[in-house]
């Protein structure tokens, strides 16, 4: 991507994301919220009672906001098993533009153009903590009216789960590969489908090996599994209802 600078300050020829740096952090903001967006932003409690915890799914770490008139989630990169007790926050710094944060941004921008069903996102950040090692947050605008896949799973009929079927197939087809699809990263509205948490998420091209796809679907029927206490046979209904709007959608 293209850009010219101005100080302290990098557009991109796009006008898809600003970049301001202060001394050792970072930041991408989206042109619409140029002017509004501080360091402070990712901060939580520089929200006061203006941030909630979410509640579902993840490992914690993330807050609704409300930024006057918008409502706006914050999300920390946190790691998960035995390497989160050593550290739960900090990456390894390698460049810039494998920023877990920056990278996430730059994707779900591409996937709006795209006109997918996810967030647009606000802003990333990241602040050095050593030549080796990073800190990051996200936020992203929040899809208001909308309840996470795993709360809904007893409530949705065959034509429900064809459609989202025929949702992630959309995904597939422009080879976004999602790297954590799982119930609690899949957003439901009436009869609307969104994904959420684009983390480690990728463009694949046409010729790479097709096999993510049926890994990003197997994980997503783990993770249904998980969340139904195991195997039943209206899970197993609605999965063939799921794959039969997948494969429809072709």
């Amino acid at each position: 991507m293209s850009s010219f600078i101005f100080g302290d300050r990098v557009s991109s020829m796009v006008e898809s994301e600003i970049c301001i740096r202060e001394r050792a952090s970072a930041m991408l903001i989206h042109p619409d919220y140029e002017g509004r967006v501080v360091e402070n932003w990712f901060n939580a409690a520089y929200w006061g009672e203006d941030a909630c915890p979410v509640s579902s799914g993840g490992r914690g770490g993330a807050w609704f906001l409300q930024a006057g008139e918008d409502s706006l989630v914050l999300r920390e990169y946190r790691r998960g098993g035995l390497v989160a007790k050593v550290s739960s926050a900090a990456y390894l710094y390698t460049r810039e533009s494998e920023v877990r944060s920056f990278a996430e941004f730059r994707l779900l921008n591409q996937l709006v153009s795209f006109g997918l069903p996810v967030p647009a996102p606000v802003a990333a950040w990241y602040r050095k903590l050593s030549p080796i090692q990073y800190r990051a947050a996200i936020i992203i605008e929040r899809l208001e009216g909308t309840t996470p896949l795993a709360e809904l799973f007893q409530t949705l009929n065959h034509e429900a789960w064809a459609a989202l079927g025929a949702t992630i197939r959309e995904f597939h087809d422009a080879g976004v590969r999602h790297a954590d699809l799982n119930c609690f990263n899949v957003l439901v509205r009436g009869t609307e489908y969104f994904l959420i948490d684009f983390d480690k998420g990728a463009i694949c091209t046409p010729d790479s090996n097709s096999g993510w796809k049926e890994q990003n679907l197997s994980r997503l029927r783990r993770s249904l599994v998980k969340v139904n206490a195991g195997e039943s046979a209206s899970l197993s209904q609605a999965w063939q209802a799921f794959l039969a709007g997948y494969r429809r959608s072709s």
